[in-house]
């Protein structure tokens, strides 16, 4: 059975990080795209970042751009998203996303990716 697991969510003070991470099993990373998305109440589900089968290429939403980096661990069978100089409105829940592409770029639209895990709660606040 596919599956994705987000894990390292939390709460955390205004400038402070967190790292999450997606780990899947029943299946190898290394031929997938994987997109992080997150969701806002009351918003619709975003894309905040993504990161080719290859990690050669990874492509950010202006709104984190300089403060997230996704990066992937195929040996681990992991990819994260390291959080930095958190603001309130980074607060939501936040998802991984793959799709079985080798594709030379990845994309933030969330119809693209057939499997996504459960999510995991990121709360920004003081």
């Amino acid at each position: 059975q596919l599956q994705l697991v987000e894990s390292g969510g939390g709460l955390v003070q205004p400038g402070g990080s967190l790292r999450l991470s997606c780990a899947a099993s029943g299946f190898s990373l290394e031929d997938y795209v994987i997109g992080w998305f997150r969701q806002a109440p009351g918003k619709e589900r975003e894309g905040v970042s993504c990161i080719n089968s290859s990690g050669g290429i990874t492509n950010y939403a202006d709104s984190v751009k300089g403060r997230f980096t996704i990066s992937r661990d195929n040996a681990k069978n992991t990819v994260y998203l390291q959080m930095n100089s958190l603001k309130p409105e980074d607060t939501a829940v936040y998802y991984c996303a793959a799709v079985k592409e080798r594709w030379a770029t990845c994309v933030r639209w969330t119809g693209a990716y057939n499997y996504w895990g459960q999510g995991t709660q990121v709360t920004v606040s003081s």
